[in-house]
């Protein structure tokens, strides 16, 4: 319990710290971030999973830290948070260097980001469903 509340003390202080760029840009301060927000996604937080798989999955450096991204934004998808399961259905239309397009996924992932209200998930299905599979 009390690891818990000092993870979540900890993530919200670094999630008010992210938007200091002078801090970001300190590469003990940077460690320090990814830190309590890989803590937090690795015990369960949708919201934690979501930010930090954007993160990885956009600024990380390397395969691995963009594989690991992935991975985060599914595990908030399906879960239920709009904009990873938006995101998923993105990269899975794009394709991974270890995962071929695939259109039936994207549109499994943007049904759901449209169920949770995302404003563009309900366009891009529309999209997939006119031009068909590429």
């Amino acid at each position: 319990m009390f690891l818990r509340l000092k993870a979540r003390a900890g993530y919200w202080l670094a999630r008010r710290l992210f938007h200091w760029s002078w801090f970001v840009r300190q590469p003990r301060g940077w460690h320090w971030l990814e830190g309590q927000f890989a803590r937090m996604a690795n015990l369960g937080d949708i919201d934690a999973q979501s930010f930090y798989g954007h993160i990885l999955t956009f600024r990380g450096v390397g395969l691995g830290a963009r594989e690991e991204g992935v991975r985060l934004l599914r595990l908030a998808a399906l879960a239920g948070d709009g904009k990873a399961a938006y995101q998923v259905g993105v990269i899975s239309l794009a394709g991974t260097p270890s995962k071929a397009p695939d259109p039936a996924e994207a549109a499994r992932f943007w049904a759901i980001a449209a169920k949770a209200g995302h404003p563009l998930a309900e366009i891009k299905l529309k999209e997939l469903s006119t031009d068909g599979p590429a």
